[in-house]
């Protein structure tokens, strides 16, 4: 309960089923929505992986080389080169073994447990990659129930997959998705996160409420699966700017956006102690400056300008230069004058916004020695001299 109170809410039971039910059907819309791309390559590159081993190699059942190509795409945009790589010498390796052991010993319970598991050991020996070891085995398994010993269907196998993976590289090519925009839309989701946490944590501080600070606490804690989604679509994009010639020019704007990778990183690990020592400060009823909350919601409203900067195309605004003067602002705030009095909890929240200041100036295309250069000093003679006559 805040200072002023709380009256409770009655919401009909339905009502609530509704609400949860739409809220279902748009994460659902949204999911389809992101993979929808990838769920169209996956389907062009099987059909033509098809056309490609029947109608131009001469295979009669080239049931491998669609399976490859969905395989090596995947709907994740990251690593497909390594994907295809890892698919085609499973295969190899699968086939290769199981070709020469069921050659040797026949077929039958116990000899496939023993196949799978030599090609499964090849494997993981040469590479630790999982797909190599799951095609390894998934291709002895084939080899010892399907394909007859010394057949060529083992060689035929080998080709589709080689012709699988190959067209899902095409496909990426000539039918990419855009390098740049699904990581900055990553960012730009856990910018938006990291501004609603720091606006609750800034509202818990002003009324002494910890409940809206256990809730931003929670929320900063989630934000890890959209951070590895942003790194993984940065690996992807960097896949699509070497093999598509339609971004071949976006190799600057990925570099400069996978430099933000980092720091954005840190600030949301900054942020997630920072909702961890509010929620301890207004539990232990420490004292606290007003300006200290003040500086938390300047904050919040600092990270909106930079997640704007993230969506905007090269020459829109906010720009970088726009973002760095606003987080500079609240840099000035952040005086040791604030720490006079103060617990360790509240100590520390000044110490996570300094912190967090200097991680989103480096989003924002500063180096980590100028964003350190922005904040007032708190001892006599710091490492990085200020740029400001404190």
């Amino acid at each position: 309960m805040g200072r002023f109170g709380s009256y409770p809410r009655f919401t009909a039971p339905h009502l609530g089923l509704r609400t949860r039910g739409s809220a279902r059907i748009d994460a659902s819309l949204r999911r389809l929505s992101v993979s929808g791309l990838p769920i169209i390559q996956c389907a062009l590159a099987a059909g033509i992986a098809w056309f490609v081993a029947t109608d131009v190699v001469g295979h009669v059942t080239p049931f491998f080389a669609p399976i490859a190509a969905v395989v090596s795409l995947g709907v994740s945009l990251g690593a497909r080169m390594r994907r295809s790589a890892e698919l085609v010498v499973g295969v190899t390796v699968g086939i290769g073994v199981g070709d020469a052991i069921i050659a040797l010993i026949g077929t039958g319970p116990w000899q496939i447990a023993l196949v799978v598991a030599l090609a499964m050991s090849t494997a993981v020996f040469l590479d630790s990659g999982a797909i190599i070891a799951m095609q390894a085995g998934s291709s002895a398994v084939l080899v010892a129930t399907l394909i007859p010993p010394g057949n060529a269907g083992g060689l035929n196998r080998m080709v589709d997959a080689l012709i699988g993976g190959l067209v899902g590289l095409a496909v990426v090519a000539v039918v990419p998705t855009h390098p740049v925009r699904r990581a900055r839309k990553d960012a730009a989701t856990v910018i938006a996160t990291s501004g609603r946490v720091l606006q609750l944590v800034a509202d818990g501080l002003l009324a002494n409420d910890a409940e809206p600070i256990a809730k931003a606490l929670k929320a900063a804690r989630a934000t890890q699966p959209a951070i590895d989604a942003m790194r993984t679509d940065l690996k992807g994009g960097r896949e699509i700017s070497r093999i598509s010639p339609l971004y071949w020019n976006s190799k600057q704007r990925l570099a400069e956006l996978a430099a933000t990778a980092d720091p954005l990183d840190n600030a949301v690990r900054n942020i997630r102690v920072l909702a961890r020592r509010s929620l301890s400060l207004v539990r232990d009823d420490e004292i606290l400056d007003p300006r200290l909350v003040d500086l938390v919601e300047k904050l919040a409203q600092a990270t909106e300008v930079v997640r704007k900067m993230m969506l905007a195309d090269p020459g829109e605004q906010p720009d970088r230069a726009e973002a760095a003067q606003v987080l500079r602002h609240v840099a000035v705030g952040a005086k040791a004058e604030l720490m006079q009095d103060a617990g360790l909890s509240a100590v520390v929240v000044l110490a996570q916004i300094r912190s967090i200041v200097v991680d989103l100036l480096q989003v924002a295309g500063l180096s980590r020695i100028s964003a350190l250069a922005t904040l007032p000093p708190t001892v006599d003679h710091p490492a990085v001299p200020p740029e400001l006559d404190y």
